[in-house]
């Protein structure tokens, strides 16, 4: 039998094509970036190889540079690239902590929410229009306390930042309170990376050190092996922790009355 929803030259269908074309367009271009390897391209070694170079030209030309890291930041988050940390790392290292710092998150920000509005557009709406009355529940929920919530995913480094994106388009999280939410939350956590990356030097002369003792022994498996997120103090990742919890106290206290209320 003819379906007209299913009819692509529909109202309804051409409407659902378009809604779909942000998302589609999405998934080519991660699929060709992955597929050409140029994600490999985000490591530390590579920051190493290009490290004079980079830093004349922040010295010359700092402002377009400036703009320059904040748009491949901004491209790298909405295709869910896993380098943030690195990027921020580099921001401080390259621009100093309060611009490095500020500039990642606010690039942050931009790339968090074109990827939340693109699945929030093509995916958001129509998957929990789907879903069972609990799932429904639960978004219902979520919203109601959406600042609060998403806060406290945004000052914990350890939730994986593309996950919290998709998250919040799926439980139809206002757009307003989305990026506020996530400016305030990723603020100083960008901060405690881009501070991190601005005593980067001892890092890079150790690790340049290494390679350099590697490449004399002949040895041909010669790599960098660094992680940012080792520039990170433990007190520092508790601090943001502790910030995490305390961000639900709100949530916490607000459920406590309305339980309160119930119960009277």
């Amino acid at each position: 039998m003819f379906d007209p929803q299913r009819n692509p030259h529909s109202p309804k269908g051409a409407g659902r094509l378009l809604r779909m074309l942000p998302l589609g367009l999405l998934v080519l271009v991660v699929g060709a970036v992955f597929a050409s390897g140029l994600h490999r391209s985000f490591t530390f070694e590579t920051f190493m190889h290009y490290q004079a170079w980079l830093q004349d030209h922040v010295a010359a030309h700092r402002l377009a540079m400036l703009g320059l890291f904040g748009a491949i930041y901004v491209a790298a988050v909405t295709l869910s690239l896993p380098v943030s940390a690195l990027l921020t790392t580099l921001g401080g290292y390259l621009f100093g902590w309060a611009v490095g710092g500020l500039a990642a998150s606010v690039a942050a920000t931009l790339g968090a929410t074109g990827l939340f509005l693109i699945a929030r557009t093509s995916l958001g709406g129509p998957l929990l229009q789907g879903a069972g009355f609990r799932i429904q529940a639960l978004a219902a929920g979520f919203r109601r306390q959406a600042f609060f919530y998403l806060l406290s995913l945004r000052l914990i480094p350890a939730v994986p930042f593309w996950l919290t994106n998709l998250a919040a388009a799926f439980f139809g999280m206002p757009a307003r309170t989305f990026v506020l939410a996530t400016q305030l939350g990723i603020l100083p956590v960008s901060f405690a990376f881009a501070f991190a990356g601005s005593g980067l030097d001892e890092a890079l002369s150790l690790h340049g050190k290494l390679l350099a003792d590697c490449v004399a022994a002949g040895r041909s498996d010669c790599t960098v092996d660094f992680d940012p997120r080792s520039l990170l103090t433990p007190e520092l990742l508790i601090a943001l922790a502790i910030l995490g919890v305390l961000a639900l106290v709100p949530v916490a206290l607000k459920n406590r009355r309305r339980r309160i209320a119930d119960e009277s």
